[in-house]
């Protein structure tokens, strides 16, 4: 188990590995470590048994996770800090993704930007009657979602309702995240939802692991023989004006004017 104190702990109880984002104070939004380590345990998770499911889930109460830490974003200066960004995120999904067990998203709160996309990435959602899932970057940030992010929210919910949510800025809950397929129960409360988190990877544990692990596999490559080249329309967002100033914007708690350039 890694230190409590630390931004994203783990934690492997009875053969489910528990993933907690851990930055309640900031309502989990994710640091560029905490992908990094959230990758880093998806890409070394033992297939000896030791670890037969994965229950991902945020601390306080809260959030699952609230996007990226927007911070973050200010030291970028040219277009290849976009373009490594991106990439990096590209990276941490596509490893939640190969992760070699079956991996639970336990959504409580928020869920938005960079967690509605580990979450997507996960091979199932559950989540708590609070929850708030969607991408409201063109009201706060003026950024974007890269095309396999895009195709992966797609594949779940549908382009026409992937661009309507993008486009309007409102956050899903958790009566249309059930009709809609983007998670499979809803459960009360926070309790209730970690211990269905439980109960659920102890039963898709216990299922014949390569059965698992080749459907994964195959569903991952069906969309990645999709992949398009996106870093123009990449850089042309991080880029701008308008980048800057919704960043600045949400940073200071005013509302962003944007000018289009």
């Amino acid at each position: 188990m890694t230190d409590q104190s630390a931004e994203i702990t783990d934690e492997v109880r009875d053969g489910i590995m528990w993933i907690t984002f851990n930055r309640p104070q900031a309502r989990n939004a994710l640091t560029f470590g905490m992908y990094e380590r959230l990758a880093h345990l998806c890409r070394d998770m033992p297939t000896d048994g030791r670890v037969r499911a994965v229950v991902i889930a945020g601390a306080g109460g809260k959030a699952f996770a609230a996007g990226t830490d927007m911070t973050q974003f200010r030291a970028f200066e040219t277009a290849q800090d976009a373009l490594d960004y991106e990439h990096q995120i590209d990276a941490v999904l596509e490893a939640v993704e190969r992760c070699p067990v079956p991996t639970i998203a336990a959504v409580h709160g928020a869920c938005t930007g960079g967690g509605g996309s580990i979450a997507a990435a996960c091979d199932i959602r559950i989540a708590s009657a609070g929850l708030k899932f969607g991408f409201p970057i063109g009201r706060t940030l003026g950024n974007c979602r890269a095309a396999g992010n895009l195709a992966r929210l797609s594949e779940l919910i549908g382009a026409g309702r992937v661009r309507e949510i993008i486009f309007t800025a409102r956050l899903i809950e958790a009566e249309e995240a059930l009709a809609v397929g983007l998670v499979s129960e809803v459960l009360p409360d926070e309790a209730s939802l970690l211990a269905r988190a439980g109960e659920l990877a102890e039963r898709v544990g216990g299922m014949a692991p390569l059965t698992l692990r080749a459907t994964k596999e195959a569903l991952r490559r069906n969309r990645a023989a999709l992949k398009v080249e996106d870093s123009d329309l990449i850089t042309s967002c991080y880029m701008s004006d308008d980048f800057r100033i919704g960043m600045e914007a949400f940073l200071n708690k005013t509302k962003p004017v944007w000018t289009g350039k």
